[in-house]
Protein backbone atom coordinates (compact mmCIF):
# COMPACT_ATOMS: atom_id res chain seq x y z
CA UNK A 1 0.00 0.00 0.00
CA UNK A 2 0.97 3.56 -0.25
CA UNK A 3 2.13 5.74 2.48
CA UNK A 4 -0.11 7.61 4.44
CA UNK A 5 0.26 11.06 4.61
CA UNK A 6 -0.83 12.44 8.10
CA UNK A 7 -0.57 16.40 9.43
CA UNK A 8 -0.42 17.40 12.77
CA UNK A 9 1.61 14.39 13.45
CA UNK A 10 3.18 16.12 16.79
CA UNK A 11 -0.04 16.69 18.02
CA UNK A 12 -2.40 15.01 20.60
CA UNK A 13 -4.53 12.83 18.39
CA UNK A 14 -2.08 12.81 14.94
CA UNK A 15 0.25 10.98 17.56
CA UNK A 16 -1.96 8.29 18.36
CA UNK A 17 -3.21 7.72 14.40
CA UNK A 18 0.14 7.61 13.34
CA UNK A 19 1.60 5.17 16.06
CA UNK A 20 -1.54 3.13 14.79
CA UNK A 21 -0.58 3.03 11.51
CA UNK A 22 2.89 2.26 12.25
CA UNK A 23 2.57 -0.60 14.21
CA UNK A 24 0.08 -2.27 11.70
CA UNK A 25 3.48 -1.36 9.40
CA UNK A 26 2.26 0.67 7.16
CA UNK A 27 4.42 4.00 5.97
CA UNK A 28 3.43 7.09 7.77
CA UNK A 29 5.17 10.55 6.29
CA UNK A 30 4.25 13.14 9.15
CA UNK A 31 4.03 17.19 8.85
CA UNK A 32 3.87 19.42 11.96
CA UNK A 33 5.32 23.38 12.65
CA UNK A 34 5.54 22.17 16.30
CA UNK A 35 4.38 25.21 17.10
CA UNK A 36 4.25 27.20 20.59
CA UNK A 37 0.84 27.19 21.05
CA UNK A 38 1.20 24.62 24.31
CA UNK A 39 4.26 22.97 25.62
CA UNK A 40 6.77 22.15 22.60
CA UNK A 41 8.57 19.64 24.76
CA UNK A 42 5.37 17.50 24.94
CA UNK A 43 5.03 17.89 20.82
CA UNK A 44 8.89 16.52 20.77
CA UNK A 45 8.35 13.97 23.09
CA UNK A 46 5.31 12.22 21.07
CA UNK A 47 7.53 13.18 18.26
CA UNK A 48 10.44 11.62 19.49
CA UNK A 49 8.67 7.94 20.12
CA UNK A 50 7.37 8.24 16.47
CA UNK A 51 10.58 8.41 15.24
CA UNK A 52 12.21 4.98 16.47
CA UNK A 53 9.76 3.73 13.79
CA UNK A 54 12.08 3.06 10.77
CA UNK A 55 8.33 3.24 8.53
CA UNK A 56 8.29 7.00 9.59
CA UNK A 57 9.54 10.24 8.18
CA UNK A 58 8.95 13.92 9.46
CA UNK A 59 8.53 17.04 7.93
CA UNK A 60 8.88 20.11 9.80
CA UNK A 61 6.23 22.38 7.37
CA UNK A 62 4.25 25.54 8.26
CA UNK A 63 1.23 24.77 6.89
CA UNK A 64 0.32 27.70 5.27
CA UNK A 65 3.55 27.39 3.49
CA UNK A 66 2.42 26.79 -0.03
CA UNK A 67 6.19 25.60 -1.74
CA UNK A 68 6.69 23.23 1.36
CA UNK A 69 3.32 21.73 1.16
CA UNK A 70 3.91 21.14 -2.60
CA UNK A 71 6.97 19.64 -1.98
CA UNK A 72 5.50 17.11 0.36
CA UNK A 73 2.94 15.92 -2.10
CA UNK A 74 5.18 15.94 -5.21
CA UNK A 75 7.83 13.67 -3.44
CA UNK A 76 5.54 10.36 -3.19
CA UNK A 77 2.62 8.97 -3.72
CA UNK A 78 0.15 8.81 -1.33
CA UNK A 79 -3.03 6.66 -0.49
CA UNK A 80 -4.75 8.26 2.55
CA UNK A 81 -4.34 12.04 3.61
CA UNK A 82 -5.43 12.15 7.00
CA UNK A 83 -5.39 16.35 8.06
CA UNK A 84 -5.25 16.76 11.43
CA UNK A 85 -2.76 20.41 11.95
CA UNK A 86 -4.77 22.68 12.31
CA UNK A 87 -4.51 25.90 15.30
CA UNK A 88 -7.06 24.64 17.74
CA UNK A 89 -8.48 26.12 20.80
CA UNK A 90 -11.76 28.27 20.87
CA UNK A 91 -10.83 30.50 23.43
CA UNK A 92 -7.80 31.34 22.10
CA UNK A 93 -9.20 32.06 18.38
CA UNK A 94 -10.40 35.22 20.26
CA UNK A 95 -7.35 36.64 20.99
CA UNK A 96 -5.77 35.29 17.89
CA UNK A 97 -8.02 35.19 14.87
CA UNK A 98 -5.20 35.99 12.02
CA UNK A 99 -3.53 32.85 13.05
CA UNK A 100 -6.59 30.83 12.56
CA UNK A 101 -7.63 31.72 9.15
CA UNK A 102 -3.35 31.30 8.36
CA UNK A 103 -3.59 27.83 9.58
CA UNK A 104 -7.12 25.97 9.17
CA UNK A 105 -8.03 27.93 6.58
CA UNK A 106 -5.15 28.54 4.25
CA UNK A 107 -3.39 25.64 5.14
CA UNK A 108 -6.58 23.27 4.64
CA UNK A 109 -6.22 25.41 0.99
CA UNK A 110 -2.88 23.25 0.37
CA UNK A 111 -3.87 20.33 1.45
CA UNK A 112 -6.87 20.30 -1.04
CA UNK A 113 -4.97 21.47 -3.82
CA UNK A 114 -2.21 18.92 -3.09
CA UNK A 115 -4.76 15.79 -3.72
CA UNK A 116 -6.42 17.88 -6.39
CA UNK A 117 -2.74 17.47 -8.32
CA UNK A 118 -1.64 14.56 -7.32
CA UNK A 119 -4.67 12.09 -6.60
CA UNK A 120 -5.42 10.22 -3.34
CA UNK A 121 -7.94 7.34 -2.99
CA UNK A 122 -9.35 9.27 0.23
CA UNK A 123 -8.91 12.65 2.11
CA UNK A 124 -10.04 12.80 5.71
CA UNK A 125 -9.53 15.95 7.87
CA UNK A 126 -10.72 17.17 11.28
CA UNK A 127 -13.80 19.42 11.73
CA UNK A 128 -14.96 19.83 15.26
CA UNK A 129 -18.14 19.69 17.05
CA UNK A 130 -18.06 23.43 18.01
CA UNK A 131 -19.38 23.71 14.26
CA UNK A 132 -23.05 23.00 16.05
CA UNK A 133 -22.11 26.25 17.39
CA UNK A 134 -25.85 27.84 18.20
CA UNK A 135 -27.83 24.23 17.66
CA UNK A 136 -29.84 23.30 20.90
CA UNK A 137 -31.55 20.34 19.26
CA UNK A 138 -29.57 16.93 20.60
CA UNK A 139 -28.12 14.95 19.80
CA UNK A 140 -26.56 16.72 16.99
CA UNK A 141 -26.61 15.07 13.33
CA UNK A 142 -24.21 15.28 10.92
CA UNK A 143 -28.05 15.70 8.90
CA UNK A 144 -28.81 18.87 10.98
CA UNK A 145 -28.19 22.34 9.73
CA UNK A 146 -24.56 23.63 10.57
CA UNK A 147 -24.84 27.35 9.78
CA UNK A 148 -24.49 29.43 13.29
CA UNK A 149 -21.17 28.98 14.86
CA UNK A 150 -20.29 30.86 18.06
CA UNK A 151 -16.37 31.38 18.00
CA UNK A 152 -14.11 31.82 15.31
CA UNK A 153 -11.98 28.45 15.23
CA UNK A 154 -15.81 26.97 14.58
CA UNK A 155 -15.94 29.16 11.17
CA UNK A 156 -12.89 28.16 10.55
CA UNK A 157 -13.85 24.15 10.46
CA UNK A 158 -17.33 25.07 9.08
CA UNK A 159 -15.06 26.59 6.35
CA UNK A 160 -13.39 23.09 5.89
CA UNK A 161 -16.24 21.23 5.26
CA UNK A 162 -17.47 24.21 2.72
CA UNK A 163 -13.82 23.93 1.16
CA UNK A 164 -13.67 20.06 0.94
CA UNK A 165 -17.14 19.99 -0.46
CA UNK A 166 -16.16 21.95 -3.14
CA UNK A 167 -13.08 20.34 -4.22
CA UNK A 168 -15.44 16.81 -4.20
CA UNK A 169 -17.98 18.25 -6.44
CA UNK A 170 -15.09 19.75 -8.73
CA UNK A 171 -12.11 17.06 -9.02
CA UNK A 172 -14.38 13.88 -7.42
CA UNK A 173 -11.77 13.76 -4.21
CA UNK A 174 -13.47 11.57 -1.73
CA UNK A 175 -13.37 13.99 1.66
CA UNK A 176 -14.55 13.05 4.85
CA UNK A 177 -15.27 15.29 7.65
CA UNK A 178 -14.53 14.54 10.89
CA UNK A 179 -16.15 16.21 13.74
CA UNK A 180 -14.46 15.60 16.97
CA UNK A 181 -16.04 15.80 20.36
CA UNK A 182 -14.02 16.69 23.44
CA UNK A 183 -11.02 14.07 22.69
CA UNK A 184 -9.29 13.15 26.05
CA UNK A 185 -6.98 10.68 27.04
CA UNK A 186 -2.23 9.82 27.63
CA UNK A 187 -1.17 12.38 25.40
CA UNK A 188 -3.20 14.86 25.63
CA UNK A 189 -3.28 18.66 25.22
CA UNK A 190 -2.44 21.00 28.11
CA UNK A 191 -5.35 23.21 27.31
CA UNK A 192 -7.91 20.92 27.32
CA UNK A 193 -9.83 20.69 31.23
CA UNK A 194 -8.47 17.34 31.93
CA UNK A 195 -5.11 18.73 31.67
CA UNK A 196 -5.41 21.76 33.61
CA UNK A 197 -7.98 19.84 36.11
CA UNK A 198 -5.53 17.80 36.77
CA UNK A 199 -1.66 20.20 37.23
CA UNK A 200 -3.85 22.42 39.30
CA UNK A 201 -5.49 19.78 41.63
CA UNK A 202 -2.05 18.12 42.14
CA UNK A 203 -0.31 21.64 42.56
CA UNK A 204 -2.76 22.50 45.36
CA UNK A 205 -4.38 25.27 43.23
CA UNK A 206 -7.80 26.26 42.43
CA UNK A 207 -9.48 24.71 39.10
CA UNK A 208 -11.49 27.36 37.23
CA UNK A 209 -15.28 25.93 36.95
CA UNK A 210 -16.74 27.36 34.17
CA UNK A 211 -20.90 27.62 33.52
CA UNK A 212 -20.46 26.45 36.82
CA UNK A 213 -20.33 23.04 36.55
CA UNK A 214 -22.87 22.47 34.62
CA UNK A 215 -21.94 22.34 30.78
CA UNK A 216 -22.26 19.29 29.44
CA UNK A 217 -19.94 17.49 27.48
CA UNK A 218 -19.58 14.15 24.95
CA UNK A 219 -16.18 13.57 26.02
CA UNK A 220 -14.58 11.32 23.86
CA UNK A 221 -11.15 8.55 24.50
CA UNK A 222 -8.50 8.82 22.20
CA UNK A 223 -8.23 5.02 21.42
CA UNK A 224 -11.96 5.30 20.45
CA UNK A 225 -11.40 8.66 17.97
CA UNK A 226 -8.27 6.67 16.48
CA UNK A 227 -10.78 3.86 15.52
CA UNK A 228 -13.64 5.54 13.96
CA UNK A 229 -10.26 7.10 12.16
CA UNK A 230 -9.11 4.26 11.02
CA UNK A 231 -12.14 2.58 10.01
CA UNK A 232 -13.30 5.14 8.09
CA UNK A 233 -10.32 5.65 6.65
CA UNK A 234 -11.20 2.33 4.75
CA UNK A 235 -13.85 3.67 3.54
CA UNK A 236 -13.66 5.93 0.84
CA UNK A 237 -16.61 8.87 1.52
CA UNK A 238 -19.36 7.89 -2.07
CA UNK A 239 -21.82 10.08 -3.27
CA UNK A 240 -25.24 9.62 -1.90
CA UNK A 241 -27.87 8.39 -4.71
CA UNK A 242 -30.51 9.89 -3.26
CA UNK A 243 -29.53 13.25 -2.53
CA UNK A 244 -31.71 15.55 -3.31
CA UNK A 245 -31.07 19.28 -4.11
CA UNK A 246 -34.61 20.61 -3.31
CA UNK A 247 -34.00 19.17 0.05
CA UNK A 248 -30.29 18.94 0.43
CA UNK A 249 -28.78 17.15 2.99
CA UNK A 250 -25.68 18.41 4.84
CA UNK A 251 -23.94 15.28 5.47
CA UNK A 252 -23.96 13.77 2.28
CA UNK A 253 -23.84 15.22 -0.92
CA UNK A 254 -24.20 14.01 -5.06
CA UNK A 255 -19.87 14.44 -4.88
CA UNK A 256 -18.12 11.77 -3.21
CA UNK A 257 -18.48 13.88 0.41
CA UNK A 258 -19.33 12.47 3.77
CA UNK A 259 -19.32 14.18 7.17
CA UNK A 260 -19.24 12.19 10.62
CA UNK A 261 -19.21 12.52 14.75
CA UNK A 262 -16.81 10.72 16.28
CA UNK A 263 -18.43 11.61 19.78
CA UNK A 264 -19.04 8.97 22.85
CA UNK A 265 -22.85 9.52 22.60
CA UNK A 266 -22.56 9.77 26.37
CA UNK A 267 -23.00 13.40 27.88
CA UNK A 268 -21.04 13.95 31.01
CA UNK A 269 -21.74 17.06 33.38
CA UNK A 270 -18.29 18.61 33.67
CA UNK A 271 -18.64 18.40 37.64
CA UNK A 272 -18.73 14.59 37.13
CA UNK A 273 -16.01 14.74 35.48
CA UNK A 274 -14.26 16.49 38.56
CA UNK A 275 -15.33 14.08 40.74
CA UNK A 276 -13.78 11.32 38.66
CA UNK A 277 -10.50 12.76 38.48
CA UNK A 278 -10.74 13.35 42.31
CA UNK A 279 -11.01 10.16 43.05
CA UNK A 280 -7.99 8.92 40.50
CA UNK A 281 -6.38 11.15 42.00
CA UNK A 282 -6.99 10.89 45.86
CA UNK A 283 -7.43 14.61 45.99
CA UNK A 284 -10.20 16.80 46.66
CA UNK A 285 -10.28 20.29 43.81
CA UNK A 286 -10.71 23.71 45.27
CA UNK A 287 -13.23 24.96 43.16
CA UNK A 288 -13.69 28.31 41.61
CA UNK A 289 -16.89 28.78 39.95
CA UNK A 290 -17.54 31.10 36.97
CA UNK A 291 -19.79 31.66 33.89
CA UNK A 292 -19.89 30.10 30.61
CA UNK A 293 -17.40 32.12 28.96
CA UNK A 294 -17.78 33.44 25.17
CA UNK A 295 -17.31 30.87 22.37
CA UNK A 296 -18.12 28.11 24.93
CA UNK A 297 -21.37 25.97 24.27
CA UNK A 298 -23.32 24.39 27.28
CA UNK A 299 -23.54 21.24 26.04
CA UNK A 300 -22.25 18.16 23.30
CA UNK A 301 -24.00 15.23 22.30
CA UNK A 302 -23.01 13.59 19.36
CA UNK A 303 -25.47 11.10 17.34
CA UNK A 304 -22.91 8.52 15.46
CA UNK A 305 -25.73 6.48 13.85
CA UNK A 306 -23.73 7.46 10.37
CA UNK A 307 -20.51 6.51 11.82
CA UNK A 308 -21.82 3.12 13.06
CA UNK A 309 -23.61 1.55 9.82
CA UNK A 310 -20.10 3.05 7.83
CA UNK A 311 -18.17 1.24 10.28
CA UNK A 312 -20.23 -0.96 12.65
CA UNK A 313 -18.06 0.93 15.70
CA UNK A 314 -18.91 3.46 18.00
CA UNK A 315 -16.72 4.90 20.87
CA UNK A 316 -17.73 3.32 24.09
CA UNK A 317 -14.95 4.03 27.02
CA UNK A 318 -16.55 5.29 29.98
CA UNK A 319 -15.10 7.95 31.46
CA UNK A 320 -14.04 6.46 34.53
CA UNK A 321 -11.75 4.22 32.71
CA UNK A 322 -10.82 7.00 30.20
CA UNK A 323 -9.63 9.37 32.92
CA UNK A 324 -8.00 6.78 35.12
CA UNK A 325 -5.72 6.02 32.31
CA UNK A 326 -5.04 9.88 31.99
CA UNK A 327 -3.93 10.25 35.24
CA UNK A 328 -1.91 6.81 35.21
CA UNK A 329 -0.15 8.60 31.96
CA UNK A 330 0.39 12.27 33.52
CA UNK A 331 1.47 10.80 36.81
CA UNK A 332 4.29 9.03 34.53
CA UNK A 333 4.99 10.95 32.68
CA UNK A 334 5.88 14.18 34.78
CA UNK A 335 6.72 12.02 37.37
CA UNK A 336 4.21 13.34 39.83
Amino acid sequence: MKAVLLTGAAGFIGYHVAKRYLDAGRTVIGVDDLNDYYEVALKESRLSNLSSYSNFAFRKIDLADRSAMEDVFRAQAYDTVIHLGAQAGVRYSLENPHVYVKSNVEGFLHVLEGCRHNPVAHLLYASSSSVYGAVTQMPFSVHQNVDHPVSLYAATKKSNELLAHCYSHLYRIPCSGLRFFTVYGPWGRPDMALFLFTRAILAGEPIKVFANGQMMRDFTYIDDVVEGIVRLAEQPARSNPGWDSDVPDPGTSNAPYRVYNIGNHQPVQLLHLIEVLETCLGRKAQKEFLPLQPGDVPATYADVEDLSAATGYAPSTPIEVGVERFVRWYRDYYRV
